[in-house]
């Protein structure tokens, strides 16, 4: 009897075994954009990171096509440019990713430049 369990947890499991979510991508990407707006006490850390993902790459996405820039336009531009700034800016307020996480996907430089940028746009708004 044990052994004919193990065997049937072995494979027919293995998908709710790896992850929180069983379905479709359409489905999680759904239940990602719910999470992001009611995100409670009984959600844990790799759900919240992929919810506030989620929501990262959607202003990213937003803001690209608002700059009718591609993807590849971020590796074109230089790593200070002002339109990256402002996209680096509006995930800063909006989402909860780190800063290198911002620096890696804007292609940025590093997390400490990105800082560094972020410092003195802010000082010279002053």
């Amino acid at each position: 009897m044990e052994w004919r369990r193990a065997s049937e947890d072995s494979e027919d499991f293995k998908e709710v075994e790896r992850g929180w979510c069983l379905g479709s991508e359409a489905f999680r990407k759904e239940l990602l954009a719910q999470m992001s707006q009611q995100a409670g006490a009984e959600h844990y850390g790799g759900e919240i990171r992929e919810s506030a993902q989620e929501k990262a790459e959607g202003i990213i996405a937003e803001e690209l096509k608002r700059m009718s820039w591609e993807e590849s336009d971020l590796e074109q531009h230089r790593k200070g440019a002002p339109q990256k700034l402002k996209i680096a800016w509006r995930l800063r307020q909006q989402t909860t990713m780190t800063l290198a996480w911002v620096a890696q996907r804007l292609q940025m430089g590093t997390k400490t430049h990105l800082s560094h940028l972020l410092y003195w746009d802010e000082r010279g708004k002053s």
